[in-house]
């Protein structure tokens, strides 16, 4: 029987896709400390203090939930972190926008390419966007994995 959004078909592709998304994005970072922990600084969120552990801690937490999405283990709750993590990159994108600030994304690592002010405005406003599509790959695959534990 063919469950459309919900089929096993298309939630085995999104797990696929945000697991490869996660576990690029946080080697990119885990490579980089400094260079992430600059980028996290220069979002102007979070306590100076914070910053350095969340440059080690976060990236790692991509990579274990995407590797886990990869292979099907604990799925919920991989989709869940990841979906967690988006939202907060979301927000964190958000206010920045809202307050003209211009930054670097930092989704996969430090970015060595000189860009204006507008250019980086616009590049959040696409990784927002990007974000928000991932998140409803998240929802997707919650809504199938609750669909299939209630059988």
């Amino acid at each position: 029987m063919n469950r459309g959004i919900l089929s096993p078909w298309v939630t085995v592709r999104a797990q696929f896709l945000l697991a490869a998304f996660f576990v690029v994005a946080g080697i990119a970072k885990i490579v980089d400390p400094p260079g992430f922990a600059h980028e996290i600084h220069n979002y102007r969120l979070v306590p100076g203090g914070l910053v350095n552990a969340m440059a080690l801690v976060l990236p790692w937490l991509e990579v274990v939930a995407g590797v886990a999405l990869f292979f099907g283990v604990a799925v919920r709750t991989s989709a869940r972190i990841i979906g967690v993590l988006l939202v907060v990159f979301i927000a964190a994108l958000s206010v920045n926008l809202a307050r003209k600030h211009p930054v670097d994304c930092g989704c996969f690592g430090t970015s060595t390419v000189q860009k204006t002010d507008a250019q980086r405005l616009t590049d959040m406003k696409w990784a927002i966007a990007r974000d928000v599509g991932l998140l409803l790959l998240v929802a997707q695959i919650l809504a199938a994995s609750r669909r299939d534990v209630r059988r």
